[in-house]
Parts: structure tokens; C-alpha cells; sequence
């Protein structure tokens, strides 16, 4: 007998309901946090770039903190260490209930997302190392183009006013989830400075104890934040990025409900901590990080030189052709099916988008390349980067808005007033209610 034919998934279907409530909570925190970012980035770049300068960089070269325990970094490292943590914490959380509730949860639904993701960091990774190569340039500076910022995409989205399909929306999450896995994986291995398996050992006996406070169910922040600093501060002198400590808490975190639950504490603790990392670290970050001094020698230099022409080649051409191809490929092999409402053109446009890689690109510069002048090329290609990914994807996005604004509407109509879309309440939508 004749074996059944093979049911075809569809790629970029609509989300079940509660996954797509809870994308659009953490999008509408990121969007507003990336217009902050945006505001930050214009603030650092003008202050850096008038007679004013001076006084930028003595604030963020102030140097403060606790001597005795190695904390005494200035205001730069600070932003970079320290509030960084909280947004990699968040990041933490994403992947975790990405890893147990979200698209990553079975390997059907996550292989798509995570080829295209993965795909769209080799590339550039690649990329980069070849344009390095054949100009016989540093390939320190490799995984600079591997990340994407969500914040800042988000922002160039809200500023267009445009009306992404939520399984667009979710699709970019999934990819900003999985680049940031990449990016701290990366910082983790190829970014340490020397080790000191004694701080190292401690950090992670602290990790542990965090586990196991969850593990049975203690409550109390008490507990949590001079143990989350401590692992912090253990991180740090042992000589491993410490954003890497925010990425294992928030993994550490637990994400599912316990009956009489109202929110888990991975919920909770995205909660109180997402607008504080969307609207004032990753700003505040920004703030000292993108004051490049923009003139016509570093600009010449930033198209000349192997290095920051190699970033900006990854993030513009890489992204878009890493991601797109990841994409199409594994749609290809899975025999997964396009949703009809979407074209492959969409996918396009999610692509070049990606090519912005502002907050975690700096971040990964500053450690690839320490010396003020090659940090200053390489951030100047950044930026630059990203201005030319997001021209493009503005002229992508806004020729398709037209028919996301038909599909958001149809997605959003709610005539019997219950709360829940029509849409969801049709025959054979099995995602309408499901567990939050």
C-alpha cells in the first residue's frame, strides 16, 4: 500500500492567540524603546560631532565604582557591563519561553526560524572574513555583523507607521531571539579576557543556588537581586563578559505557571524589566556608544579599509542574502508552504531589515577592536550599515503596506466585541485559545 502523502506546514501562518498576544506585548515595549534608541543614537552622534565634544567624552570616560572589587569602570563600560545585563536578561527570558511555549518548541516549527537565523549570521561572519582576507585586514572583527537589533527595527516600522502581519512580526522575533543566542555565545567563547576559574567557579555556584530557589519555589525578590548581582559581579572578574550572567538568569528563570499563578516569574520579571531595558539601557548604551566622529577622513577610511567595509557588506548584502536563502531552502527541504496571504518578497524585506545591527554590533566592535581609532571606523561602518538597511527595507515594506494593512485588519476584526478576532473563531482555526 501506497504510503500517505506528506502534509505540508505553512510557513508564516497565522500564530496561535496567545503566542501572538504575547509577541505583541514585547514588540510594543520594543518599538517605544526603540524610538529612545533612535533619539539616544541622534543625541550621541551630534554631541560627538560638535564643539561640545570634549565634554561628551570626559562624561563617558568618568570612571566610578568599587575599587576593591575591580568595579571601577568608567561611564562607557558601565552602560556596556553593567545595564546591558538587563537587556540580555530579557533576551534570556525570550528564548526560554521561546524554548518551551514559542516557536522553538518542536523542531518542525523551529527549524525554519533557526536555519534562517543561523544562515543569516554565517553569512555575514563570511562575508566580512572574506572582504577582511582579500584586503588583508583584521578578521577580529568577524562577528560584528552577525546580529540583529529588534529594538531598531522595530522603531524604523513604527516610524513608517507600517502594519506588519503577526506572523511577520513573529517570524523577526523569532530572528532577533536566535541572533542574540548567536551574539552572547559568541562573546562567551571569543571574547574573554583572562580567566579566573576561582571567580568563574563562584559565579557559577551562585547560578545554581539561583536554579535551585527556583526549582522550589522561594519567593521573595530579597533572594533574587543581591544573588542576580553577585553572579554579576563573579562574571565580570572572572573575566567573561558579563552580559553573559544576565543570559544564564534569564535562562535560570522559570516560565511556566504554577496552578494559582497568575504570571511565572520569567513573566513577571520580563514585565518589570523590559521597559526598563528597552527605554533606558539599551539607550543609555547607545548614548555613549554611537558618538563617532563623523568627518571626511574617518568616512573615506570606512570605505577604504578591509574592516569596516567588511561590516558593512555583512550586515547590508549578508543579512539579507543569509536569511532570504536560510529561509527559501529550508521552506524548500521541509516542503513547507508559504502562507498564500504572504510572498517571498516579504521575506525579503524581513531580510534587509535584519540588516540592522546596531546595539549588539557596537557591543561585539568594542571587544573586537579596543583601540579608540579602529572602534571608531568600525562603529562609523555600523551605523552607516544600518542607515542603508533601513533605506531599503523602507522602500521594500512600504510597497507591500497596503496589503499588511488589509491583513492586520482582517487578523484584528473583532465584531462580536468579545475580545478574541473573528478570525480565531472560525472553522478549523485550531489556535484560539490554548494556554498563556
Amino acid at each position: 500500500m501506497a504510503a500517505a502523502p506528506r502534509e505540508r506546514s505553512v510557513f508564516l501562518g497565522l500564530p496561535p492567540w496567545p503566542e501572538r498576544m504575547q509577541v505583541a506585548r514585547a514588540l510594543r515595549t520594543e518599538t517605544v524603546g526603540g524610538l529612545v534608541l533612535l533619539a539616544a543614537a541622534v543625541v550621541a552622534l551630534v554631541w560627538a560631532n560638535t564643539p561640545f565634544s570634549g565634554t561628551y567624552e570626559q562624561i563617558r570616560d568618568f570612571h566610578f565604582g568599587i575599587p576593591v572589587l575591580g568595579l571601577d569602570l568608567s561611564v562607557e563600560h558601565w552602560t556596556a557591563d553593567g545595564l546591558l545585563s538587563a537587556f540580555f536578561l530579557v533576551a534570556g527570558i525570550e528564548l526560554k519561553r521561546e524554548l518551551v511555549v514559542g516557536e522553538l518548541h518542536t523542531p518542525a516549527t523551529a527549524a525554519l526560524p533557526v536555519v534562517a537565523a543561523v544562515c543569516g549570521m554565517a553569512v555575514p561572519a563570511a562575508l566580512y572574513l572574506s572582504t577582511a582576507g582579500v584586503g588583508g585586514g583584521s578578521v577580529q572583527g568577524w562577528a560584528v555583523p552577525m546580529a540583529t537589533d529588534i529594538a531598531f527595527a522595530l522603531a524604523v516600522l513604527a516610524v513608517l507607521s507600517t502594519h506588519l502581519p503577526s506572523a511577520l512580526r513573529a517570524f523577526l522575533l523569532t530572528l532577533a531571539v536566535v541572533d542574540d543566542l548567536g551574539a552572547i555565545l559568541v562573546i562567551a567563547f571569543f571574547f574573554t579576557a583572562d580567566l579566573s576559574l576561582l571567580a568563574l567557579g563562584c559565579a557559577l555556584a551562585g547560578l545554581v543556588v539561583f536554579y535551585l530557589l527556583q526549582r522550589y519555589r522561594v519567593p521573595g525578590w530579597w533572594w533574587y537581586v543581591p544573588l542576580g548581582l553577585a553572579i554579576w559581579a563573579l562574571t565580570y572578574s572572572g573575566g567573561v563578559h558579563a552580559t553573559v550572567a544576565g543570559v544564564a538568569m534569564g535562562l535560570t528563570l522559570r516560565t511556566t505557571r504554577d496552578p494559582g499563578e497568575k504570571v511565572s516569574p520569567a513573566g513577571r520579571t520580563e514585565h518589570l524589566l523590559r521597559p526598563v531595558s528597552a527605554g533606558v539601557a539599551v539607550p543609555l548604551f547607545a548614548l555613549f556608544a554611537a558618538g563617532v566622529s563623523i568627518s571626511g577622513a574617518v568616512l573615506g577610511e570606512v570605505f577604504a579599509r578591509p574592516e569596516p567595509l567588511g561590516v558593512i557588506l555583512g550586515l547590508v548584502v549578508g543579512k539579507t542574502v543569509g536569511i532570504f536563502v536560510g529561509a527559501y531552502l529550508a521552506a524548500r527541504f521541509t516542503l513547507a508552504r508559504l502562507n498564500p496571504d504572504l510572498a517571498w518578497a516579504d521575506i525579503l524585506a524581513l531580510a534587509v531589515l535584519a540588516g540592522i545591527g546596531f546595539t549588539v554590533a557596537l557591543l561585539i566592535s568594542e571587544l573586537a577592536f579596543p583601540a579608540p581609532a579602529d572602534s571608531e571606523r568600525i562603529k562609523a561602518a555600523v551605523l552607516i550599515a544600518s542607515l542603508l538597511a533601513a533605506a531599503v527595507a523602507t522602500l521594500l515594506v512600504k510597497r507591500r503596506n497596503g496589503i499588511y494593512r488589509r491583513l492586520w485588519e482582517a487578523e484584528s476584526r473583532d465584531e462580536d466585541a468579545d475580545g478574541l478576532p473573528d478570525i480565531y473563531q472560525q472553522p478549523g482555526c485550531g489556535s484560539a485559545a490554548g494556554e498563556t
